[in-house]
C-alpha cells in the first residue's frame, strides 16, 4: 500500500485538535466560556478513558495472554494516574488563578500529546493493513480531538490573552498525532504488539482520569453555578459515549 495514506490519515486526525482552538474566538462571559469548557473537556477525557482506553487495553491483553489481565490493567493504570502526580510536584504551588489556568493547559496538552502518539501509531499501523478500517478510526479519533483541543486552547488563552500561544500549543499537541505515526514507520512496525499497546492505553487512561477528576472537573466547579458545571461534565460523557457508539 502507499505509506502516504496512512499518515495522511494521521494528519487529518491530528489537525482537527486545532479546530477546538477556534472556540477562543467566541465572544461572552470569560468565566461562563471557560467553566463549561473545563468542565465539558473534563466529561469527554473521563468518557474517552472508560468507554475507550480501557475496553481497548483489555482487549489487547485478551489477544495475548488469559493471565492476571485485570491485574496488568489495573497495574498499568495506576502507573498513569501517578505520572500527572509527579508532574504536579515539579510545576509551581503557588500560582494565582490565570496561573492555574495556564497549568491545566499545558498539563492537558502533555496529556494529549502522550495519548495521540499511540494514537498516532495504531491509526498508521491499522490503514497500512486495512485502509477502510484505518479510515473508520481515524474518523473518530477526529471527532474526540475537537474537544480535547478545546480543553488546551481555552485555559491557556483565557490565562494569558494570547491566541498565537493557544493556536500554537494545541497546534503542537495534534501534530503528535502524525509523529506517532512516523514512530511507527520507523521504529515500531517491526516489534509493536497487543501486549505494549494494550499497556499503553491502560497508562493513558490513568493519565486522562487525573487530569479529568482531580483537574479539570475541580477548576470548572470553583465558578459559580456549579450544577451547569456538572451538566456540562455530563454533556461531554454523552457527546463522547454517542460517538463511541456510532464508531
Amino acid at each position: 500500500m502507499n505509506e502516504t495514506l496512512p499518515f495522511l490519515l494521521c494528519l487529518i486526525a491530528g489537525l482537527s485538535t486545532l479546530l477546538g482552538s477556534l472556540f477562543i474566538f467566541i465572544k461572552g462571559d470569560n468565566n461562563k466560556i471557560i467553566k463549561h469548557a473545563l468542565a465539558f473537556a473534563s466529561g469527554v477525557m473521563f468518557s474517552v478513558s472508560i468507554f475507550d482506553l480501557i475496553p481497548e487495553s483489555l482487549t489487547m491483553f485478551q489477544s495475548t495472554t488469559r493471565n492476571f489481565i485485570f491485574l496488568n490493567i489495573t497495574a498499568f493504570i495506576i502507573i498513569g494516574l501517578v505520572i500527572p502526580l509527579f508532574i504536579d510536584k515539579i510545576l509551581p504551588n503557588k500560582i494565582d488563578q490565570n496561573n492555574k489556568l495556564y497549568k491545566l493547559g499545558i498539563f492537558t496538552m502533555l496529556a494529549i500529546i502522550i495519548h495521540n502518539l499511540p494514537e498516532g501509531m495504531i491509526t498508521y499501523i491499522t490503514a497500512d493493513h486495512n485502509l477502510k478500517l484505518g479510515i473508520t478510526i481515524a474518523i473518530a479519533i477526529a471527532m474526540h480531538n475537537l474537544p480535547e483541543g478545546i480543553s488546551i486552547a481555552i485555559p491557556v488563552y483565557y490565562a494569558t490573552k494570547n491566541k498565537r500561544k493557544a493556536i500554537s500549543l494545541t497546534f503542537l499537541s495534534g501534530m503528535s498525532e502524525p509523529l506517532g505515526a512516523l514512530l511507527a514507520f520507523l521504529f515500531l512496525k517491526p516489534i509493536i504488539n497487543n501486549t505494549i499497546m494494550g499497556a499503553l492505553f491502560a497508562i493513558i487512561a490513568g493519565i486522562m482520569s487525573y487530569i479529568s477528576i482531580i483537574e479539570l472537573l475541580p477548576a470548572a466547579l470553583q465558578y459559580k453555578e456549579k450544577k451547569k458545571s456538572i451538566v456540562s461534565f455530563l454533556i461531554g460523557i454523552l457527546f463522547m459515549y454517542v460517538n463511541h457508539m456510532l464508531n
